[in-house]
């Protein structure tokens, strides 16, 4: 068992904002008080945390930390691995890596920094099996995936349908059996129906644009999946990464892409990409004020940011058009990958510049969108790892959002013209503590449908960090005095104490438990694998916890 006491608690889902209150644990769960003091014989540790703020353990809601890809980001960058590495201990693994660490580098990262659950952002059902043996590797995170389905065959077909009711309840069945099949947590959707039109060697798409090979609509999958992410009651909404990312101009499609959603939860993700005017010369501005604009008018949206990092990088995401034209521009290295009947993949490395125009510009829209969006429940944390940097940024970026003049400090290292495309120096607002607990761990746990995670209320799960309170704000969230996972001390002071497998997050919709006959049919033609040999069996998931859909 174990007591905190003394410390200042900044748990916003219970609307304590820096109150000193005592925190009991018992059997890896937050207790009242008065279960500890009945266990009269039972050894209680403290930790006294006076002058110290105690906040829930981080939620992560996107980064890329698991699966193929990932490994692939791995072996096209050794020069990655170089400087970045840790030793063994006589708890701890060894690792390395910056952009893309090793499986328990990755772990331990996040948990020195405060963060005790994290998702991994896309999963083609076929590399299921193999991500969820790279997040069992993964040390000291509670961890989910979500299953991609924005390209699938199966998805497509069922939605070229022209009947109706019968396309409605075959979409439910079939994300239900994905998600079931792939142990996933949310349906995932990147660049709808664009990978499959590129793989048809057809040009880009727009949201009504008939696309291979059954002719059905970006707006028709996205709201397919919506609609029936809804009526299985998943407690995550669709994850979206919508058409055009990262290209100038490309706030049109986002603003359509929202209206089209009007009424639907909807998760938007890395929302930094999809949030560029275009110049008359063809570069970056900034449409940040427009995009936050509406979400403000939207509650029932939520998004992430993928703030942009100054620095290394390694690019990758389902998107495979996208990093296909990220190669062509750059000229860095490449690789792709085609997922049979279920989407693509591109990996890039990057390294991003202040000096560089475009660069800065999409530093300021991220910063623009934490900004402006008004409701901190509604915009989260995240570097889309290790796309727009890594997460071990984290405590940088929080330290910009809480300090307005440090922020306008960085405009010296930028290129002259960021000014003119972004209105980010202009902003005064600063974050605060409680926001910064939002951002990062209440917000992501509740759209997330946490009901266990992001708060430190009787019967949640015993994830905390114990940070000290001091004046330089990214020393202070970089190494916190104390983190605690299921009610164990797993950090102090910057080293790992313990190291064990976390949970692994799915959900069970309800439905049927088979393909149905026709699509299974179309899965024995031209799959590679039986459906017998598709579905992750239990084995890959050691520690399952099932969260309940509505």
């Amino acid at each position: 068992m174990l007591k905190i006491i003394n410390g200042q608690i900044y748990d916003p889902a219970n609307g304590l904002r820096g109150e000193i209150r005592d925190i009991c644990i018992a059997d890896g769960k937050i207790v009242d008080s008065s279960a500890i003091a009945e266990k009269q014989n039972t050894q209680v540790e403290v930790i006294d945390a006076a002058g110290c703020i105690v906040m829930p353990g981080g939620v992560d809601i996107h980064a890329h930390v698991a699966g193929p890809k990932v490994n692939s980001g791995r072996i096209m960058c050794p020069e990655d691995h170089y400087d970045h590495f840790r030793s063994k201990t006589a708890v701890a693994r060894a690792g390395s890596g910056y952009t893309v660490p090793t499986t328990f580098m990755t772990g331990y990262n996040y948990a020195l920094l405060g963060y005790t659950t994290v998702f991994e952002a896309a999963v083609p059902p076929l590399e299921a099996r193999h991500t969820h043996e790279e997040l069992q590797d993964v040390p000291l995170l509670d961890n989910g995936c979500y299953t991609l389905m924005g390209n699938n065959y199966m998805i497509m077909k069922v939605l070229s349908d022209t009947d109706a009711i019968r396309r409605r309840e075959r979409m439910r069945q079939l994300v239900a059996w994905l998600l079931r099949s792939t142990r996933g947590y949310a349906v995932k959707i990147v660049n709808p129906g664009g990978v499959e039109n590129w793989k048809w060697n057809k040009g880009s798409v727009n949201l009504d644009t008939p696309t291979q090979p059954f002719g059905v609509t970006p707006r028709q999958i996205i709201l397919g999946l919506a609609e029936a992410a809804d009526e299985l009651g998943l407690p995550h909404p669709i994850h979206l990464h919508a058409n055009h990312l990262g290209e100038p101009g490309n706030y049109v499609t986002t603003l359509e892409t929202m209206r089209a959603l009007d009424g639907y939860r909807t998760h938007f993700t890395h929302l930094q990409f999809h949030s560029y005017g275009r110049a008359a010369s063809g570069g970056f501005t900034s449409e940040a004020a427009q995009i936050a604009e509406y979400l403000n008018n939207h509650p029932e949206f939520t998004c992430d940011v993928g703030q942009l990092v100054f620095g290394p990088a390694t690019t990758m995401t389902a998107d495979s058009p996208m990093q296909f034209r990220l190669h062509q521009l750059t000229g860095h290295k490449w690789g792709s990958s085609d997922v049979e009947m279920e989407g693509g993949s591109g990996i890039v490395p990057m390294i991003y510049k202040p000096s560089v125009l475009a660069n800065a510009i999409q530093w300021a829209v991220g910063l623009e969108l934490l900004l402006l969006v008004k409701n901190p429940w509604q915009i989260f944390l995240t570097t889309d790892h290790p796309n727009a940097g890594p997460f071990t940024a984290y405590p940088e970026i929080i330290h910009l959002l809480m300090d307005a003049e440090y922020r306008r400090s960085c405009f010296k290292e930028l290129h002259a013209r960021t000014e003119q495309a972004t209105c980010v120096k202009d902003i005064d607002r600063e974050y605060t503590l409680e926001e910064i607990a939002i951002i990062t761990r209440a917000g992501t746990a509740r759209a997330l449908g946490l009901q266990n995670k992001g708060h430190l209320g009787v019967e949640a799960d015993a994830d905390i960090a114990i940070y000290p309170r001091q004046n330089n704000i990214r020393e202070m969230f970089t190494r916190p005095n104390y983190v605690i996972k299921e009610g164990k001390v797993v950090a102090r002071n910057g080293e790992i104490l313990a190291s064990f497998s976390g949970k692994t997050l799915v959900v069970n919709p309800a439905g049927e438990q088979k393909l149905p006959a026709d699509l299974a049919e179309i899965f024995k033609a031209y799959y590679s694998v039986t459906p017998a040999n598709f579905a992750v069996e239990e084995e890959y998931v050691l520690r399952p916890e099932v969260v309940s859909c509505r």
